[in-house]
């Protein structure tokens, strides 16, 4: 292993230097999703082909669950087409999940929409992204993280942090807070992507917040990614729906850019706010 300039690079072919980090980006679910290798075998024909089975997974994740495709095993359900005994047993484990998610949070997340129907959108990105993640485990001697439009999930058998960028939701180019992780997962819920989107379940009545985001840390994605979905429906009570499962953290941003973070937000090694 060699180093310049601060970048670590590995022995290639032919004595060639291939630099330490590898990354990969493929949008699926209308959203980008990026891989990141980092160590020695992350141009390795192993790595290549483990990411393309984490591509491959949740292209089939999309197909299953979007209910923005007319053929989608959830629009059919919607269309009265499918019965829930004819669907494949993973959706209904989603369902299941969902159902879980439900009592969680106390009804702040449900995959019931206003208006009837099923929408597992909520629970299926973190799920999907965390179930694909488990792929990239069976390359040994490589750190992962793996970003599915801004939910990220790390693994670093190296015990080397990635450190993840929380982003301003008033300027998607600039980073507000950073957190260091060797493992689990980051998840942000919030306007700054698809503006006001989400309604409170139990009212049926569109979210008035004075946040514009708030993040979650903690050991599983599908969690978190509920958890902070959750939160933001919350308001000014996320810290509470956190507080009632052990091992999440939160950062939440008010609308002029006040950060405000549960008290263990930097327990796992974050390099905290700013």
């Amino acid at each position: 292993m060699d180093g310049v300039g601060g970048r670590r690079f590995v022995r290639g072919v032919n004595g060639g230097q291939l630099p330490e980090r590898r990354s990969w980006v493929e949008q699926i679910m209308g959203l980008p999703v990026s891989v990141l290798a980092r160590g020695d075998r992350a141009w390795s024909a192993p790595a290549e082909a483990v990411v393309q089975e984490v591509f491959a997974e949740l292209v089939e994740v999309d197909r299953v669950f979007s209910p923005y495709k007319t053929d989608s095993a959830v629009t059919r359900l919607v269309r009265g087409e499918l019965a829930w005994s004819e669907v494949d047993p993973v959706v209904r484990e989603v369902a299941t999940r969902c159902d879980r998610a439900r009592e969680l949070t106390g009804g702040l997340f449900d995959a019931i929409p206003p208006g009837g129907g099923w929408d597992p959108l909520g629970l299926v990105k973190g799920w999907g992204v965390e179930l694909a993640s488990q792929r990239l485990s069976g390359v040994a001697d490589l750190d992962w993280c793996l970003n599915a439009g801004g939910d990220v999930v790390v693994l670093c058998p190296s015990g080397r942090p990635f450190t993840v960028g929380i982003q301003d939701p008033r300027d998607p180019g600039r980073v507000v807070a950073t957190v260091a992780r060797t493992g689990g997962a980051v998840a942000t819920s919030g306007t700054a992507a698809r503006g006001a989107h989400l309604y409170d379940p139990r009212t049926g009545d569109p979210v008035l917040t004075g946040w514009l985001s708030v993040s979650v840390s903690g050991p599983s994605l599908e969690t978190a990614d509920v958890l902070a979905t959750a939160a933001f429906v919350a308001g000014d009570a996320w810290p509470v729906v956190l507080s009632a499962v052990p091992g999440y953290e939160g950062l939440g941003i008010l609308a002029d850019g006040t950060l405000r973070a549960s008290p263990g937000w930097n327990a796992d090694g974050s390099e905290g706010s700013r």
